[in-house]
């Protein structure tokens, strides 16, 4: 097939079709998208806006906004997601970092200031697509990385993240399920027990939406990100209890434990912690929503 398309008119196209769709900045989005196809950034359709498309960039551009247009979230089709000012790999079978998590990874990163240049042990219970572990091997220098998930595919993931962003070799991925005993995890044997001396910080960012509530999401989120990282349980509680009393085991004494929470459960969360944790505070998003519940074991 012999098409010659004018760069300008299949971004026009496709902006075209988003809009009709409601997709809310189709220009954006477009914009994306043909960056995608074309391996250009974005200054490339402004300054080449008369470059003729061959026919298969074409033919992708319009296959990957039909599946904008049909639902599938934009970082889905491209692969990629910005967090923390990083790109990382994320297909169906992670959730999509959002900027909600960064305040996690912001408190962490100000707490690990107070290490020096000393070593900090940290445990990422729930990694999904790593950006909380890959996130904080980056930015701290000198921190030994362990990431949990139940999820293989989840871990071959984050394993790729940790080489794209060259710090897999201070990160172990570890696959268990947090409602085993994870001191189970850490403590195999006799030996084991003699020479793990706990972490300095344990985070997670669980899943918190209530059960009831996942149909009532936007379908980006519903019908394409994984409802095994989104399902909380009937209260969107399920994990928290089970996660501070872990965290009470393995972490060192007066060291950091801090999670991601969802829309009014700090409080909960809080009296969770409350027995084995001190100097518990809460931290509020962008948006003014109380997202982070962090303390200090006792």
């Amino acid at each position: 097939m012999n098409i010659n398309i004018i760069l300008k008119d299949a971004f026009l196209e496709g902006i075209q079709k988003l809009k009709s769709a409601g997709i809310d900045a189709p220009a954006l989005e477009a914009g994306v998208l043909l960056c995608h196809v074309l391996r250009v950034d974005r200054s490339f359709l402004f300054s080449h806006n008369d470059y003729r498309m061959t026919a298969k960039e074409y033919e992708n551009f319009i296959f990957f906004t039909k599946q904008r247009v049909e639902g599938k979230p934009l970082q889905y089709i491209t692969q990629y997601q910005e967090f923390m000012a990083l790109n990382f790999h994320v297909t169906p079978d992670v959730l999509i970092p959002r900027q909600d998590t960064e305040v996690l990874v912001e408190a962490v990163l100000d707490y690990a200031k107070r290490f020096g240049k000393n070593q900090i042990s940290i445990l990422d219970i729930g990694t999904g697509s790593g950006c909380i572990a890959v996130s904080l091997a980056v930015y701290i220098k000198c921190c030994k990385v362990t990431a949990l998930d139940i999820s293989q595919k989840a871990l071959d993931i984050a394993k790729d993240n940790a080489k794209r962003h060259e710090v897999d070799r201070c990160i172990d991925f570890i696959r268990a399920d947090i409602f085993d005993t994870l001191d189970g995890v850490f403590y195999r044997d006799t030996k084991a027990q003699g020479s793990f001396e706990g972490f300095d910080i344990i985070v997670s960012n669980p899943p918190y939406i209530p059960t009831g509530e996942i149909r009532g999401l936007d379908m980006q989120v519903k019908d394409y990100e994984p409802h095994l990282a989104l399902n909380g349980g009937e209260d969107g509680l399920d994990f928290y209890e089970g996660l501070t009393k872990e965290a009470a085991i393995l972490l060192k004494p007066n060291s950091l434990f801090a999670v991601e929470v969802g829309y009014n459960q700090s409080k909960s969360v809080v009296k969770f912690m409350k027995n084995n944790f001190k100097d518990i505070g809460i931290l509020k998003d962008l948006a003014g929503i109380e997202r982070v519940v962090m303390g200090f074991k006792i």
